[in-house]
Parts: C-alpha cells; sequence; structure tokens
C-alpha cells in the first residue's frame, strides 16, 4: 500500500478534497493508495479536526518547538519515514502548509512531493498570488500543481486550471474562485502521480 501524508498548517480544504477523492473514488482498490497521515505544524489548525472527523490520523509537529528550520524539517522527516511501507515511499503533499522547507527535506523527497500553488505559475511566485495579478491586469489567474523543488514555487508542473479575473474582483473573490479550482485539480494530479511513484 502506498501511503498518502499531507501536510497543513490551516483549514484543510485541499486536504479534504483530496482525502475524499481517495474514498470516492476507491483510491485503496484502484492505486493501492491511502492517506495514511495528516500532519500540521500547528495544533489549532482547523484541519486537524476535520482530518479526524474523515477517520484519518492526525499527527502535530510544531516548528515553533525547534531551534532552527532545519531541526524542524529533520524532526519533519523522521515522522514521515515512519509511513514508508515496503512496497512503496510516502508521497508527501503540501496542502496548505505554511512553512519555506529547507533544500536537505526537499531532496530527500524528491519526486514525491508536491504542493498547489494559487497563480499560473511561473507567474506570481509567493504570497499575496491573487492581488498581484489583479494589480498587475491579469486577464487570467489560476492554479499550479507541482513537484516541489528547491526553489520556492517551481518545479515540473503537473496541472493547472484557468479562472478569469472579473471587472468586480477583488483579492477575496478571486481567491474564492481559485480555490474551487484547486479543490478539483488538486485530488486529479495527485492520483496521477500515484501511478509513478
Amino acid at each position: 500500500m502506498k501511503n498518502i501524508v499531507i501536510l497543513i498548517s490551516g483549514s484543510g480544504s485541499n486536504m479534504e478534497s483530496i482525502a475524499r477523492a481517495a474514498q470516492r473514488e476507491g483510491w485503496a482498490g484502484k492505486y493501492q493508495a491511502k492517506v495514511a497521515a495528516v500532519i500540521s505544524n500547528k495544533a489549532a489548525a482547523p484541519g486537524l479536526a476535520l482530518a479526524r472527523e474523515l477517520g484519518l490520523h492526525t499527527e502535530v509537529l510544531d516548528h515553533k518547538a525547534f531551534d532552527s528550520r532545519e531541526a524542524f524539517d529533520a524532526a519533519l522527516t523522521t515522522l514521515i519515514d515512519r509511513f514508508d511501507t515496503p512496497q512503496a515511499p510516502t508521497l508527501v503533499v503540501l496542502a496548505g502548509f505554511m512553512r519555506i522547507l529547507t533544500p536537505g527535506f526537499v531532496s530527500h523527497f524528491a519526486g514525491r512531493l508536491v504542493n498547489i500553488h494559487p497563480s499560473l505559475l511561473p507567474a506570481f511566485a509567493g504570497l499575496n498570488t491573487h492581488q498581484r495579478a489583479i494589480d498587475a491586469g491579469c486577464q487570467f489567474a489560476g492554479a499550479t500543481v507541482h513537484l516541489v523543488t528547491a526553489e520556492l514555487d517551481h518545479g515540473p508542473i503537473l496541472a493547472q486550471a484557468v479562472v478569469p479575473i472579473l471587472a468586480s474582483d477583488d483579492a477575496s473573490t478571486l481567491a474564492a474562485r481559485v480555490l474551487t479550482q484547486e479543490h478539483r485539480i488538486y485530488p486529479q494530479a495527485v492520483a496521477k502521480l500515484l501511478l509513478n511513484v
């Protein structure tokens, strides 16, 4: 069985879309894969309660308990590696995990570390993507699922969804429409990735 570990820091809406797709579409039978754990760096993350409601195993690893980013990432690596199986290494899915990862962490999980970003990468890497797209006069925004590399918000693109920017949009209305598309494409991209890990 291939284990999927999802990392969150907040509401967990993308985690929920993936977990529900795994259940609804029978990933255990189709891909020999399951969501094995949801890990958060914040004990108060609402997504943890949601994960428990979905019957998922949860863990908390508070980054504030560590002296450095490297120390936290080393502990997180050890925690995730507990879910490796003899049949396959764990697939690590970033779903609103608000931490910049160290090169060592990224290298350890190379080829099986995936993220979703709320822009049409390579445009608007980083934060405040929706307002930046509006301010730039873009006609379209969107979301990108990509493999993670050491360079922030870069890496091979697995899926994208395009959302028109309306004249009436502000950052919050645009973000809401993009999030709807994130919930659609992220489970699809993870499912495809499971065929290759």
